[in-house]
């Protein structure tokens, strides 16, 4: 009992005091009402009704090439093998994922031909994804990310974006256009809660081009700088915190796959820098994160050697990445999202 927070010694334990809100975070001690209620305003206080964070996959293709619609969940958090989470509404690849804190969002992708199908599932049920709405126009190798209201996803062969709101189901609405890109073909996207950025193209041209849209009004794409290591087919997914977003792996038109990582600072437009290396080359990989975590699988997107290898690394600080689990079998060209990403704050 260091410390006397209230006169008459009515209080004297030291609590541990909450950082966030999720059911399994940490608020122990003695607290008073009014304390309590001050951390439940500022949304730290622990709440059963809201889940750790939590990552799914869209498993896409897999290690023959076969496409599969199996859905994988992580707990972030932790280390260990992912487990079966239901299954997407329509099987598919090459797919956009979007996510808010309740939803995940997987929009497009192929089933031999190119799909307008957008499915959603909640992070909080063990059941299937269930129908959400259209796009404009049958797209896939597609990439998007948004913040907790708002996702907004490229469409490919085109220069334009299109978005949802996560809260209603419904088509997707027009968005606004790139600037620089032709069209975003095998890109990635991070973001904050008010950027979004799509980042590199399979277009040799485009390789290493980085564009941002400000999430909560629509208009065109504005220039943020360029990757130092041009890629495309990169992780799929949102790897960003707040600050940072997480570019992973990759195919380098005309070149290997690559083991790197690199990141850039959402907030102020400028090129990439050196994070650390994957534990395996890879492309076509699948990535989700917490505000603190990112969590990266391994694949070598032509369906020789994929595997079922899951990484991750913690987003604050450079370095390589460090084994987290397995996936439930080995795959490729799927994507990811989480409850607990950089645009959900």
């Amino acid at each position: 009992m260091t410390s006397k927070r209230y006169l008459g010694n009515i209080i004297t334990d030291t609590p541990t005091e909450p950082t966030e809100n999720y059911a399994n975070s940490a608020a122990s001690g003695v607290w008073s009402l009014a304390e309590a209620e001050r951390y439940t305003a500022a949304g730290l206080w622990p709440n059963a009704a809201n889940l750790a964070p939590r990552g799914v996959f869209g498993l896409g293709l897999d290690n023959g090439g076969a496409k599969i619609n199996v859905i994988n969940k992580i707990e972030i958090g932790t280390t260990g093998d992912a487990v079966d989470f239901g299954d997407l509404s329509v099987t598919r690849a090459s797919f956009a994922s979007l996510s808010s804190a309740t939803r995940a969002v997987f929009a497009g992708g192929t089933t031999g031909s190119q799909s307008n199908v957008i499915d959603y599932k909640e992070f909080s049920s063990t059941g299937n994804a269930a129908d959400f709405g259209d796009i404009s126009q049958a797209s896939n190798e597609m990439a998007g990310s948004g913040s907790d209201t708002r996702g907004v996803f490229s469409v490919n062969y085109t220069a334009s974006t299109e978005y949802i709101t996560y809260a209603s189901t419904g088509n997707s609405t027009s968005f606004g256009d790139f600037a620089a890109f032709n069209y975003s073909y095998r890109s990635t996207a991070v973001s904050s809660n008010t950027r979004v950025v799509f980042c590199g193209n399979g277009d040799a041209s485009q390789d290493d081009i980085m564009e941002y849209f400000t999430i909560a009004s629509t208009g065109n794409a504005t220039d943020f700088g360029d990757l130092v290591t041009p890629v495309g087919s990169m992780c799929k997914g949102q790897a960003s915190s707040g600050t940072r977003g997480i570019i992973a792996g990759g195919e380098p038109a005309g070149s290997a796959r690559t083991n790197v990582i690199q990141y850039i600072t959402i907030a102020s437009a400028g090129n990439s820098t050196d994070f650390g290396d994957l534990s395996v080359a890879s492309n076509n990989g699948m990535a989700c994160s917490s505000t603190t975590r990112g969590v990266l699988t391994i694949a070598s997107g032509d369906g020789v050697g994929v595997v079922d290898t899951i990484d991750y690394i913690t987003i604050a600080s450079t370095g390589n990445a460090t084994d987290f689990g397995d996936l439930t079998q080995a795959a490729y060209q799927g994507a990811g999202c989480s409850n607990a990403h950089g645009g959900l704050q």
